[in-house]
């Protein structure tokens, strides 16, 4: 059985942020070990879902995609970061909680590209030592750290990344910024619902206008029960403000 139903960037957001916290690993990262959550746009809607506190979330933002000519609300990295240690919340920046975790950890950052039938997730890269990911990767590979991507749909691309990053990174007259592959593990609306209803997701179709622009289209397939929860989730989600306005 199954149902079809859309879902707005930003409903999209709100579910990931929803699936996140109540997933098995992390909940036992926060419990047993470190969860860290450093600034995304849909990392901002993660920390409020662990949290149970809304905040602006204009104030957890650093790379970010915008429109020529956007003159609306400003964005900044001023909101702390998200540190859980053995249940209890950490006062320290990301870069800090990095220097103790391990494997079973918990490390969240979010991405610009993914190829989800792939598993592939990439950076756009501008800065000239790497940014935050140059700074972490390196701790993260040799520890064994479990390095989390929540993104959107709206994020995937059918191309393969690695020959992406390969064009941008090979010609010395590019400009613009360039391409890092990362390793790690998604979080899209298919987790969440997973997680939230035990329910598989397949994407079937995108695209919207009047504030749906970016929107997905998911199959929602399970069993009846299963059904009528994710039917339950998803309007729970309903009517979430674009990110700009909430």
């Amino acid at each position: 059985m199954h149902f079809v139903t859309s879902l707005t960037v930003a409903e999209g957001k709100r579910l990931i942020g929803r699936g996140f916290a109540r997933a098995d690993f992390v909940r036992r990262a926060m419990n047993e070990g470190t969860l860290a959550v450093g600034s995304g746009t849909t990392n901002g809607y993660i920390v409020e879902e662990i949290t149970g506190e809304r905040f602006d979330k204009k104030t957890f933002v650093t790379g970010r995609t915008l429109p020529h000519g956007y003159d609306g609300p400003a964005f900044s990295y001023t909101h702390p970061d998200l540190v859980i240690r053995r249940g209890e919340r950490l006062h320290i920046k990301l870069a800090e909680a990095l220097e103790d975790m391990g494997p079973g950890d918990v490390y969240v950052k979010g991405v610009n590209v993914i190829n989800y039938q792939r598993r592939q997730a990439g950076v756009l890269i501008g800065h000239p030592t790497g940014g935050g990911v140059g700074a972490a990767l390196g701790r993260i590979v040799a520890r064994r750290i479990r390095y989390l991507h929540p993104a959107g749909l709206e994020k995937d691309l059918s191309i393969d990344l690695h020959e992406a990053a390969a064009l941008l990174c090979s010609d010395a007259e590019g400009q613009g910024p360039t391409l890092w592959m990362v390793p790690g593990t998604l979080f899209t609306e298919l987790e969440a619902l997973q997680v939230l209803a035990g329910v598989e997701g397949m994407p079937v179709a995108a695209g919207g206008i009047g504030g749906a622009e970016g929107a997905i289209w998911i199959a929602v397939r399970g069993d009846r029960a299963q059904l009528d929860k994710a039917q339950q989730v998803l309007d729970d989600v309903r009517g979430e403000p674009e990110f700009t306005r909430a």
